[in-house]
């Protein structure tokens, strides 16, 4: 089974289906011949946040008692469509308590199968074959060019890795009791810290400062004066 392998977009097109249809990630993993791992960083890293016109965070919203007292700043309220309003009433409410969905927090992390996705009023991510595509493709330019990753991403990583490291974690430790959350290699990180993108530097590292650099040994320097009247006979030749 091909693991850490670039996905076609065949195979992501597969994972599509595979998710609306509510595989685990076990089934995706068998049919497209990919570690579950693989599939599980490809959903993860590549899909979308998605809101609709009816978009309303607010965990109040079913049962708010508010009307129109919200909205008497606004000059606009008789106008237009409260939908289209921006920003909306929500985002100066003081009752408002933002609502999060706990399905995101654990597997298939997005909504592509969920039976309330059509009546959900939060915020859903959804894989799509061509977006995740796309994304895959930028990113693989970008790589040729740099860190391939953005400033949102970094801080992702940094506030996993470094109060690690700070507690005294080495950098393999760390890797192996965070790979799904981190999902980078020790390279890659090491490369970060040498860059200075993270907020620990090399001196944070114990093994690491330890490590002395090599020094080159300098070459033996020979007077050329000392073959000065030599020849490259062989002795005993006439």
């Amino acid at each position: 089974m091909a693991k850490n392998a670039h996905l076609t977009f065949d195979e992501r097109q597969t994972i599509e289906v595979s998710l609306r249809d509510n595989l685990k990630f076990k089934e995706i993993a068998d049919l497209i011949g990919k570690d579950p791992s693989t599939v599980s960083k490809e959903i993860r890293g590549h899909f979308r946040v998605i809101e609709k016109s009816s978009y309303n965070p607010c965990t109040n919203r079913k049962t708010c008692k508010h009307y129109g007292d919200i909205c008497k700043p606004c000059k606009k309220r008789w106008g237009q469509d409260c939908k289209k309003c921006d920003p909306p009433c929500y985002t100066h409410c003081p009752d408002f308590e933002k609502q999060e969905c706990l399905k995101l927090t654990k597997p298939p992390y997005v909504c592509n199968g969920c039976d309330t996705r059509q009546g959900c009023k939060l915020k859903r991510h959804l894989y799509e074959a061509k977006f995740a595509q796309a994304e895959y493709e930028a990113v693989r330019s970008e790589s040729r060019q740099g860190f391939a990753t953005d400033q949102t991403e970094l801080q992702r990583i940094d506030e996993i890795i470094s109060p690690l490291v700070k507690q005294g974690q080495s950098i393999h430790q760390i890797c192996v009791n965070n790979a799904d959350l981190i999902m980078l290699d020790e390279k890659t990180i090491y490369n970060y810290i040498d860059a200075g993108l993270l907020s620990v530097g090399n001196i944070d590292l114990p093994r690491k400062v330890r490590y002395r650099v090599r020094r080159k040994k300098k070459p033996v320097k020979v007077d050329k004066q000392c073959h000065a009247g030599r020849s490259l006979k062989l002795r005993g030749s006439g």
